[in-house]
C-alpha cells in the first residue's frame, strides 16, 4: 500500500492549532470511510455507528471533506472519486473484516477477524498486534499467518488446523487466507471495541507491507 495512504490518514487526525486535540483516531476515520463506502449516510447515523458524539463526527466529516475524500448533500456523506480510490487502496491490503463467533482463540463475548494481504513475512511474535488491539480497549488478539500452505501462530502453533480446529475453520471459511496473508482475531467486551481493535492490530503491519 502506498505510504501516502498512511500519511493522509495521519494528517486527517493530526492536531490543528489552536484547537483542542482530536477525540478520534485513525481507526474512527477508517471506519467512517468504510460506512460511507457502503451507501450515503447522515451525520447522526454515522455517529451511532462510530460510537462517538455528533460533535466528533462533525469534525471527522469536515476533515474528510478537506481531504477531498467525501462530499455531503441532503442524502448524506458519499465518497468522491478520490475517496473511492482511497477505499480501493485500503481494500487491496485490508481485504476482509468480519464478525466471528467464539472459538478456542477468542477471549470475550465479541470478536472480529481481519485479513491483511501479503504481510506474514513482516509479523514478528504477534505481540505487536495484540498490544495495539489492547490499547484500543480490546481484551486481546491472536495473529495467524499462512506460510508454506499451513496456518501458524508465532511461538504458539505450527498447525492451527490441528491445534485450534474451530478457529482455523472459521478463519478459512470467512477470510480465505492465501500464502503470506495474515488473519488477526480480536476479542472485546463490545462489538465496537473488537472492530476498532482489529483495525489497530492490522495498522501495525501497514508500514511493512
Amino acid at each position: 500500500m502506498p505510504r501516502s495512504f498512511k500519511q493522509l490518514l495521519e494528517k486527517i487526525v493530526s492536531e490543528k492549532a489552536p484547537g483542542p486535540s482530536p477525540t478520534f483516531s485513525v481507526f474512527h476515520v477508517l471506519r467512517a470511510i468504510e460506512l460511507i463506502s457502503e451507501k450515503p449516510i447522515g451525520r447522526t447515523k454515522l455517529a451511532e455507528n462510530l460510537v462517538v458524539g455528533e460533535g466528533t463526527t462533525r469534525t471527522i466529516i469536515d476533515r474528510l471533506k478537506e481531504a477531498s475524500l467525501i462530499r455531503t448533500s441532503k442524502a448524506g456523506c458519499a465518497l468522491t472519486k478520490k475517496g473511492i480510490k482511497f477505499w480501493q487502496e485500503y481494500k487491496s491490503v485490508f481485504e476482509k473484516k468480519v464478525e466471528i463467533g467464539q472459538n478456542e482463540l477468542t477471549l470475550a463475548n465479541f470478536s472480529f477477524a481481519i485479513l491483511v494481504k501479503n504481510c506474514a513475512h513482516k509479523v514478528r511474535s504477534g505481540l505487536e498486534q495484540r498490544d495495539a488491539a489492547v490499547m484500543t480497549g480490546a481484551k486481546g488478539a491472536t495473529t495467524i499467518m499462512r506460510k508454506n500452505g499451513c496456518l501458524i501462530i508465532p511461538s504458539v502453533s505450527e498447525n492451527v488446523v490441528k491445534d485450534f480446529p474451530k478457529a482455523a475453520s472459521q478463519a478459512i471459511r470467512l477470510l480465505h487466507p492465501k500464502e503470506n496473508d495474515v488473519a488477526i482475531i480480536v476479542s472485546a467486551d463490545t462489538l465496537a471495541k473488537a472492530e476498532y481493535g482489529a483495525l489497530a492490530a492490522a495498522w501495525t503491519l501497514l508500514n511493512n507491507c
